[in-house]
């Protein structure tokens, strides 16, 4: 390796730069203002907790890219606690208080 960086490195993150700009930029170069569809918003609504579940739910089921095939998991239910919690609650803090207190002896103290 030389330590120099050759031209076609440069125009692609230069280009990537460009389109990263133009596409997060796109609604603030408009002359008119812009309005979403009625059920564009609507499904924006539910953009934040789709993602919590795409991020959090292979967490808790999956290990090694692997359905966890046991019981004998503390996720399960450090994760079940924490939805009791909530509905009992409707309290992130007591929910996250619940589930922590029951994955972290049961991960710790047990090794599940």
């Amino acid at each position: 390796m030389s330590g120099e960086t050759d031209l076609w490195t440069v125009g692609v993150i230069l280009g990537l730069t460009l389109m990263t700009l133009v596409t997060r930029c796109f609604f603030l170069i408009s002359s008119k203002p812009w309005t979403l569809p009625a059920w564009v918003l609507r499904g924006l609504q539910y953009a934040p907790i789709a993602a919590l579940g795409a991020v959090v739910l292979p967490e808790i089921v999956m290990t090694q890219g692997q359905l966890i095939n046991t019981l004998k998991d503390a996720r399960i239910f450090g994760a079940l606690t924490a939805i009791a919690v909530f509905y009992w609650r409707h309290s992130v803090l007591w929910t996250m208080l619940a589930g922590s207190a029951v994955y972290l002896p049961l991960h710790i103290f047990l090794k599940w």
